[in-house]
């Protein structure tokens, strides 16, 4: 395993440190805007621009990176991801601050983007697996420790948001300072959002509405835990339980969906994940509502893995990378929408309108999850995928997962694999 890590280590080191700082900010700006005074309803939609701006940034940055290499694209994006948010203490406007967060998505995609296509053409086909595992690692540990930076000092000081920009800024030294050759970024086969609900409906919902709950966990969550009585470091230690959660309890969850009927294990999570929520809603603050957290967290953070593990069985390898990306645009359209929703929520309920907001999405799922399961039994194909627990980050992360093909460049739209993807739509009709 060392042997497979330590060319790829400064890539690793990058990713850390960018999450380190990245983690950091997007708490850090829901606490300042609390402390402002904005309306939940405003914070809402104010987190809603960063996933607007990753989704944008998804279609923009091929071609930076295309036009002037991956190096770079990552020194300029890294650059602007840290005046982005310096900007957010100097210019204290809920409006900025909208524009702001849209750009800092974009940024932090291309980002992603640079890391991830790199990573994919520095691994081999057998250590692919692995080292996907050791990169989603690094990405929650890194955003779990991030929110204990919040214990610094107060929200309304400099200090935090002087660490966030220069923790992204470090982020360069790495990357710029390897000897690693630069990758040609390969061709990504078009996602058929279409054809797609038409081959996996239940994969598709549920990565929308994951999106929808998840969203609005990482956009809201901190003015939850605050408006719930906890200071600063307790809102850290919410955000990281969680996190922590997701993290210990994905691998778990996804071992037992590989040897069992995965519409039914996620019928369960999504079940106890809506059932867990609503719980949290009614508990009064303390270690009891931690401990609620931590089992919501490796609940909600399953669902969308076990989404893209039940597509990948339905789908031919060839069309795998393209569904994938199909499922990430979902997620990211749901995470969009999600702490907007939630604010309205938030500012109708008061803080318990956070978990009544995921309770109510997740009881859809579940309700949509029993409708595929009464009313038809889809094919799946052989062998039974492996599931992968993953975070949505940019769609270059997909080529390494296990069940990937080779080379995005092999995965293209052609007939050939149009023709398997026609059988299973007749089978789901």
């Amino acid at each position: 395993m060392l042997s497979q890590i330590a060319p790829i280590g400064s890539l690793l080191g990058g990713v850390a440190l960018l999450l380190l700082g990245n983690g950091l900010l997007n708490t850090l700006l829901t606490l300042r805007g609390v402390a402002e005074g904005y309306s939940t309803g405003l914070l809402g939609l104010l987190m809603s621009g960063y996933f607007v701006g990753y989704l944008l940034g998804t279609w923009l940055t091929v071609p930076l990176i295309r036009r002037i290499g991956h190096i770079r694209a990552f020194a300029c994006c890294a650059a602007s991801g840290a005046i982005v948010a310096l900007l957010h203490l100097i210019l204290v406007n809920p409006w900025v601050w909208m524009a702001l967060r849209v750009a800092y998505g974009i940024v932090l995609v291309t980002l992603y983007m640079v890391i991830e296509s790199w990573l994919n053409a520095r691994v081999s086909g057998d250590s692919r697996g692995r080292v996907f595992a050791v990169y989603m690692a690094v990405n929650l540990g890194a955003l779990a420790l991030a929110q204990q930076l919040l214990n610094l000092a107060s929200p309304l000081e400099f200090l935090l948001f002087a660490l966030a920009g220069i923790l992204i800024c470090a982020a360069l030294l790495p990357i710029t300072l390897t000897r690693q050759a630069q990758p040609t970024l390969p061709d990504t086969p078009d996602t058929r959002l279409r054809q797609l609900v038409r081959i996996a409906p239940l994969s598709v919902t549920a990565s929308g509405l994951s999106g929808l709950a998840l969203g609005a966990f990482w956009g809201l969550a901190p003015v939850y835990a605050s408006q719930s009585g906890f200071d600063a470091a307790g809102v850290g230690l919410l955000m990281g339980v969680t996190i922590l959660g997701g993290a210990v309890l994905q691998w778990p969850i996804g071992r037992y969906s590989d040897s069992h009927d995965r519409s039914k294990v996620m019928l369960c999570v999504v079940v106890l994940a809506a059932l867990v929520a609503l719980a949290i809603s009614l508990l009064p603050t303390g270690k009891l509502m931690l401990g609620a957290f931590f089992l919501w967290g490796g609940l909600a953070f399953s669902i969308y893995s076990i989404a893209v593990a039940r597509m990948v069985d339905q789908l031919h390898p060839d069309e795998i990378l393209s569904g994938s990306s199909g499922l990430l645009l979902v997620n990211g359209l749901g995470s969009a929408c999600g702490p907007l929703l939630a604010g309205l929520a938030m500012h109708l309920l008061g803080p318990r309108g956070l978990p009544l907001y995921c309770a109510a999405v997740l009881g859809l799922l579940a309700l949509y999850t029993l409708h595929r399961l009464r009313r038809v039994s889809d094919l799946l194909s052989e062998p039974h995928a492996q599931f992968t627990p993953m975070l949505r980050t940019s769609h270059t992360v997909l080529e390494l997962m296990p069940e990937a093909p080779e080379s995005a460049a092999d995965s293209t739209s052609g007939s050939a694999a149009a023709a398997p993807a026609q059988t299973k739509e007749e089978a789901c009709t």
